[in-house]
């Protein structure tokens, strides 16, 4: 030690930041003006077991003396983070610093020497030197003391040390494995170098695994390694922030995931994980690519950049925020189209169309340089992989619903693309751009760290798009040959051949299962057809519907709306645009149009036909190609429902009806009485609606029942048949075969009507069977008819007696006599007698005069006869306080 200086210096005081090994501590100084000064100091007298290094590229590594790993866990337990006072015994020739360290106590004589410590609990082994002076002999006595105590190190065997040398696994081979094996787990371990702010190495617990961490979620400046480069702004004040807390502390490591052949994972310290602590004061920023892999969710770690934004500190002191986020405004909207994979429109409560986009989200990407196949046009929703497939999935879930649409942010203008609003967009409490990224049917933008023009889950979507990624789901599949999430169509626009080809096909089955694509007009359509893998042009019969004009040359339009034409299209629109619709094709165009009946679906799951629904709100009318058509008299009431309402189209249609009604008031012809004698076979309940068959028909329908029965009990295979709504088909009734009509489907329920015997009925599917074709040509056995000149009393308790006495006298005689006054709506309104003894008695007036009907008083001359016998009845019925008038005159006409 001649060249030593054993002069004692003054005494320091200091913070412990690291220990080096059983002998070595680093202490920081004071902070001055920036980061301390730091100094290594080695435990005068004091020989610690050699901790094992770190192999290197130009080094091996070295393994543990025994004991070295306990003797440095007692000194970091003890003194890592704690304000000690350092006194200087000597500098040695390599300039270490070799002193005594105390801990506590406001003065040497109180304090604890840590030196003494280690060597009382047999950690440290003593190193007397040349020259022994008092505090080596102390520490000698000591170390006899823990000798004799079998402490530490000396209360084990020597041929048992191997059991004190750590196994360190310096390089973990495969990182995945260790994810997957500790699965979340919170692992203890000890921080043994801190690299940057967000980025450290852990010894882990008990394992002895030496990992490099980053954290997850989160990035802080760089800082400079060794000589080279310069550190990032506030990169060397991110370190000293995460040093303090963390280095050679006792820690929580989640692993989360993996970067190479680092780790990703969070950092729990006793008050909280590090990460949101760091952007809480500004020392980083928060990461989209590896944010959803965070312990207890990004949210945590969103909330607390925004704290540091908020404020402007450290790396945001130039934030200037966004107004958008503050403007986020929720409404509800319908879903009216679908668009490719990103957008859709919607109309708001007041009528208004708009165009949103998903917030945050891009739809499938058309991959590879080559184009559309030769010939054809590029076509994105079939020729884009897993395009079809993302507008579907919307499509299903979307279309006709209203959503909750929250607006995000406006993306403004540029070359290539129109302003675009963009929103999140939530069903049932689902938020569909996250449901989209799930299927793997679109990907997640990623943006700058200082960009807040993003979804409000946007972490959500990171989170979804991460899992369908594990699971290989969508574009994130195993792209095999080129059929790869394609979806083949063919279009048969304006190719009448291939049209030709494909109609005996198309006719065959009764209804087809198509999706609207797109609504050229009121009644011209393009239907995608997924049974044919087709997409056709369609056009509906038997109604005219007025002509828009249409595209020319140049996008100019030629020619002039006729009225109501644009309603029309409107109209169409609503019902059917990527609606699931049923088709029936009955021919085609000369341009390979087909020409047909559609089908749209209605709330209570049946479908009605558009053409119906166009010409009932006056915006279409019935054409003679419709006589040939089943639906021919559906058309016809619908046409008079219209003009009775002067729906559009038929607006003018009043002057009309008034000229019909002055002639009616003044029709002096007499009434004509023509009876047939009928079998009424049916009642409607609540109503003074029947149905009745004419006498004459009863041979003929005793036949058809008969060979009915004859041909389906050997044909017939019950549930066989798949209902259509307006097809005739046989049902069983009272274990007979009955011809009836599909008036509705719900699920496995089918409403039906009878028409040889005029009951309806809700039957089971396997009461049905297809009617063989010859036994379709036969007209109805009944006819449903209106009871005339009579009303039911507005009464729920009356009118139920005044159906059961309506029913009772038809179903006491055996045959009635009919005869037809008036039209009312879709019925003829008949008057009924009951023939006995040659005398007749008029089924309309015996309700009346039993007080169960009042008298519909009628304008036509030709019936005021009949209808002043009735009011006489009438009369009688009030004056005799009969059933209705029993509490006397209600209508407030009172005798």
């Amino acid at each position: 030690m001649a060249e030593e200086s054993q002069q004692q210096s003054p005494m320091k005081r200091g913070l412990v930041k690291q220990v080096l090994s059983g002998d070595a501590v680093v202490i920081q100084g004071p902070v001055i003006n920036g980061p301390p000064k730091e100094i290594t100091v080695y435990l005068s007298n004091i020989n610690a077991p050699r901790l094992a290094k770190r192999p290197t590229e130009n080094t091996e590594g070295t393994t543990d003396e025994p004991f070295a790993w306990e003797a440095r866990e007692f000194l970091r337990k003890k003194i890592v983070g704690q304000s000690v006072v350092f006194m200087r015994d000597f500098t040695a020739t390599s300039g270490r610093e070799h002193g005594r360290i105390y801990i506590g106590g406001t003065n040497i004589n109180d304090a604890e020497n840590v030196a003494e410590t280690g060597v009382s609990e047999g950690w440290f082994e003593v190193r007397p030197g040349k020259i022994e002076d008092d505090y080596t002999k102390k520490l000698l006595e000591l170390q006899e003391q823990a000798k004799a105590a079998k402490k530490g190190r000396w209360g084990v065997a020597e041929e048992k040390y191997v059991e004190h040398i750590r196994s360190v696994k310096w390089v973990v081979d495969d990182p995945r494995a260790l994810v997957a094996e500790f699965q979340g787990q919170q692992i203890d371990a000890v921080i043994e170098q801190v690299r940057d702010g967000s980025t450290i190495r852990a010894l882990l617990l008990p394992s002895f695994h030496y990992v490099t961490v980053m954290l997850s979620g989160v990035k802080a400046p760089g800082v400079r390694l060794g000589s080279e480069g310069r550190s990032e702004e506030y990169g060397e004040e991110a370190k000293y922030f995460v040093e303090t807390r963390l280095l050679q502390r006792d820690v929580k490591v989640v692993l989360e995931g993996t970067s190479n052949q680092n780790f990703l994972g969070s950092i729990i310290h006793p008050r909280g994980n590090i990460a949101e602590f760091l952007l809480k004061e500004g020392f980083a920023k928060c990461v989209d690519w590896s944010i959803s892999l965070a312990t207890g969710g990004p949210v945590q770690l969103r909330d607390a950049e925004r704290s540091a934004k908020e404020r402007r500190l450290r790396l945001w002191r130039t934030y200037t925020g966004n107004a958008q986020l503050a403007d986020r405004k929720s409404f509800q909207a319908k879903v009216i189209e679908i668009g490719l994979g990103d957008s859709i429109n919607i109309e708001k409560d007041n009528g208004e169309e708009l165009k949103i986009y998903f917030s945050s989200i891009r739809p499938p990407r058309r991959e590879g340089p080559d184009g559309p196949a030769v010939g054809r046009q590029f076509r994105p929703l079939y020729d884009i992989p897993f395009m079809f497939e993302a507008r579907e999935f919307l499509r299903k879930r979307l279309i006709g619903k209203r959503v909750t649409v929250t607006t995000d942010y406006i993306q403004p203008k540029s070359d290539q693309f129109p302003e675009k609003t963009c929103c999140t967009v939530v069903l049932s409490n689902q938020n569909i751009a996250e449901a989209l990224v799930a299927k793997g049917f679109a990907k997640v933008i990623r943006y700058r760290a200082d960009d807040d023009n993003r979804a409000a889950g946007y972490d959500a979507l990171l989170a979804a798009e991460a899992e369908a990624e594990k699971g290989k789901k969508g574009v994130w599949a195993d792209k095999s040959e080129d059929k790869h999430g394609l979806v083949r169509v063919q279009e048969l626009q304006g190719d009448v051949q291939r049209s030709k080809q494909f109609l005996p096909y198309l006719q065959r089955t009764p209804r087809l299962d198509g999706v609207v694509e797109f609504v050229a007009s009121g009644s011209r359509f393009r239907v995608y057809i997924p049974k044919e893998t087709c997409v056709i042009t369609f056009l509906l019969g038997g109604i005219n519907v007025p002509r828009g004009a249409r595209p020319g040359p140049g996008g100019k339009l030629v020619g002039e709306n006729e009225p109501y034409a644009e309603e029309a299209a409107k109209f169409s629109k609503s019902k059917t645009l990527q609606h699931e619709v049923q088709i029936e094709v009955e021919s085609m165009d000369k341009s390979g149009g087909f020409i047909g009946y559609l089908f749209v679906p209605t709330d209570k799951g049946s479908h009605v036909n558009l053409a119906e629904l166009l010409v009932e709100n006056g915006l279409a009318k019935v054409h003679f190609t419709a006589e040939k058509s089943r639906y021919y008299s559906q058309l016809l009431a619908a046409e008079n429902r219209a003009k009775t309402a002067r729906r559009n189209l038929w607006k003018d249609h009043v002057e009309e009806e008034r000229v019909e009604e002055r002639h009616q008031i003044n029709d002096v012809s007499e009434r004509k009485v023509n009876y047939k004698k009928v079998i009424v076979t049916e009642v409607v309940r609540g109503t003074l609606r029947f149905a009745a068959q004419t006498f004459d028909d009863g041979p003929a329908i005793e036949k058809l029942m008969s060979s009915l029965q004859s041909e389906l009990n050997t044909t017939g295979i019950e549930g066989s048949y798949s209902p259509r709504r307006g097809d005739l088909c046989a049902a069983k009734f009272d274990n007979l075969w009955h011809r009836a009509r599909v008036e509705s489907v719900k699920g496995g329920k089918i409403d039906v009507y009878y028409i040889d015997f005029g009951n309806r009925e809700n039957v089971e599917l396997s009461r049905l069977a297809p009617l063989p074709a010859h036994f379709h040509s036969q007209n109805p056995g009944a006819r449903e008819y209106q009871l005339a000149l009579v009303q039911m009393p507005n009464d729920t308790h009356y009118d139920q007696e005044t159906s059961a006495f309506f029913e009772r006298v038809c179903f006491s005689v055996q045959s009635m006599l009919l005869n037809v006054e008036y039209k009312a709506g879709n019925y003829d309104a008949v008057s009924l007698a009951i023939e006995e003894d040659g005398e007749k008695q008029d089924v309309g007036k015996l309700l009346i005069s039993e007080g169960h009907a009042l008298v519909e008083r009628r304008k036509e001359k030709r019936l005021q006869g009949l209808v002043d016998e009735y009011i006489e009845a009438e009369q009688q019925a009030k004056r005799s306080r009969k059933n209705i008038w029993e509490y006397g005159d209600f209508t407030g006409n009172e005798i």
